[in-house]
């Protein structure tokens, strides 16, 4: 049974022109995945596809301009702005992309210690920090001193010792050195062999292959193919949806070749299937509806070519 469960989901913003005229941007669109106990789903996608919007639904966090239609599910329980409020930061923890998430004012140690929920506190962060190798001397400094890289293994700490069931880690890794890297990825796989669910969000298709049971792909703002992660090998010619075999395919591993065009803006979404102005597969039929997520073999995907 899926620990966290998202159907349907919709995000757009009401945003005015220089005309102050309104208008509502439509940015994720029956966006669809889910998280089992255990597993890692990582999500990728390029930048724009609706992947940390994903999380900010997810944790109750997207500004006042923002409206939301459909479903996000915890333990089979509808996720309300009260109960994601209860959760936010205890069962559902987030690793945020910004360093700004952490405090200015409040000394870095201090702040992982209020994830601590049982335990010696500053044992238990004191031993996260040497993991990450963070010394000593860093629990006692502020967020302006630390360079980028400290900042965010700190936040990487805060959310490996929350004991929460849930982790959404948004793009934890730029910007940190390999053994940092391995270290994090490790870690990711051990809280999910212990019963955490997590949901990886990241540009680094490789890194999420070592560690992933499922990728889920993303293109403008919605899901258009859940795979298992050996499905990714090859040429791709056990993927499903056209885009995430050219996603794939120009990995510099593989042929490098170039995806032609690119992602559609939100304010200009074609008719139909998203990707076929891209698609070399595209017929009449594709631009007619969106297609509706399907299974494919041990997979799902959103196209109505796929096979």
């Amino acid at each position: 049974m899926a620990i966290l469960e998202v159907k349907d989901l919709s995000v757009s913003f009401k945003q005015y022109s220089s005309s102050l005229k309104q208008k509502n941007y439509d940015v994720i669109s029956d966006l669809s995945v889910t998280v089992e106990e255990g597993e890692i789903v990582a999500v990728v996608g390029a930048s724009g596809s609706g992947k940390s919007l994903l999380a900010h639904a997810i944790l109750g966090i997207l500004p006042n301009n923002a409206y939301v239609n459909g479903l996000i599910k915890y333990k089979g329980e509808e996720l309300t702005l009260s109960r994601q409020e209860a959760l936010r930061g205890n069962e559902i923890s987030l690793v945020p992309q910004s360093v700004n998430y952490l405090d200015p004012l409040m000394r870095v140690g201090a702040q992982v210690r209020t994830s601590v929920k049982n335990g010696d506190k500053v044992k238990v962060q004191r031993e996260v920090f040497e993991r990450y190798n963070l010394k000593e001397q860093v629990d006692k400094m502020y967020p302006f001193q630390l360079s980028g890289g400290m900042a965010r293994r700190t936040l990487l700490s805060t959310a490996m010792i929350s004991g929460a069931k849930v982790i959404i880690a948004d793009e934890p890794t730029p910007g940190l050195d390999s053994a940092s890297v391995a270290e994090a990825l490790k870690h990711f796989r051990q809280l999910a062999d212990n019963g955490c669910a997590v949901m990886l969000i990241t540009h680094d298709i490789e890194a999420a292959l070592q560690i992933a049971d499922r990728i889920a792909v993303f293109y403008a703002g919605t899901t258009v193919e859940i795979a298992p992660v050996h499905n990714f090998s090859g040429n791709g010619e056990n993927l499903r949806h056209p885009y995430t075999k050219a996603l794939w395919r120009a990995l510099p591993q593989n042929d490098f070749i170039p995806i032609k065009g690119s992602q559609p803006h939100p304010d200009h979404l074609p008719s139909g299937c998203l990707f076929a102005p891209r698609c070399e597969m595209a017929t009449e039929e594709c631009s007619m509806s969106r297609p509706e997520m399907k299974k494919v073999r041990d997979g799902v995907v959103r196209c109505i070519h796929a096979s």
